[in-house]
């Protein structure tokens, strides 16, 4: 396996020489599932703690590049590596009226409101400076955060620690919601697919309908075949 699966930070490092003591490492999991929130994860290094000086765990990587096992027994090393994280998360009903962008930067901005609910934290960054690294091609958060710089790096959750953190903790927190959602409304295998859109998904969402938990706005050519005999609640 090719060593540049595994994440460094040397994207970290440089922004940390350029002034920030803090990089706020985030990245975005369902973003493509048709039911189920799109979650941020937030994941905070600061250059000041003794933390930034010790291995971060060995496992760590993208957590696509990870088995959901991997990922269950790496997360409580991870969220214990990094100096904060959060999680924040926009509904289906808010995606469906808000749209897609909109959901993630509103998820992004529930997760650095609950990280920076630590006035600590926000003071610390006020005065000493940080940077945020955006995984992907497009800058949906803006030019600033919560009045921190963005910047943006494709495949940052691949290459860069914060943000593969901030990968991991996100989509184990949105896998637990959907195995829960799964204990509620079984007939949909959300335990399974996590929401995305399996075969077998796809069939249940034709057979019984959709639940308020499906962006309804996203089934349009999915139900276009299916004949609905209701809704599931």
């Amino acid at each position: 396996m090719s060593s540049q699966t595994f994440p460094t930070l040397s994207l970290e490092r440089q922004l940390e020489a350029a002034g920030s003591r803090f990089v706020i490492g985030v990245d975005e999991v369902g973003r493509g599932a048709i039911a189920g929130p799109v979650a941020v994860g937030v994941a905070l290094i600061d250059f000041e703690s003794a933390k930034a000086s010790t291995p971060w765990p060995a496992k760590l990587r993208d957590s696509k590049l990870m088995s959901e096992k991997a990922r269950n027994e790496s997360v409580d090393a991870v969220r214990a590596w990094v100096a904060h994280s959060a999680v924040g998360m926009a509904s289906a009903a808010e995606i469906d009226a808000k749209g897609i962008i909109a959901a993630l930067a509103l998820a992004a901005s529930r997760a650095l409101d609950e990280m920076l609910s630590d006035t600590h934290l926000r003071a610390s960054i006020a005065s000493s400076g940080a940077t945020i690294i955006l995984d992907g091609s497009h800058n949906w958060l803006g030019a600033k955060a919560a009045g921190i710089a963005v910047v943006v790096r494709t495949k940052a959750d691949r290459d860069c620690v914060s943000v593969a953190a901030a990968s991991v903790i996100s989509k184990v927190e949105r896998d637990n919601l959907m195995i829960a959602l799964d204990g509620e409304l079984p007939e949909f295998g959300f335990a399974g697919h996590k929401g995305y859109a399996a075969a077998s998904h796809i069939a249940a969402v034709r057979l019984v309908g959709p639940s308020a938990h499906h962006r309804h706005s996203w089934l349009g050519k999915i139900l276009a075949d299916g004949q609905l005999s209701g809704l599931s609640e």
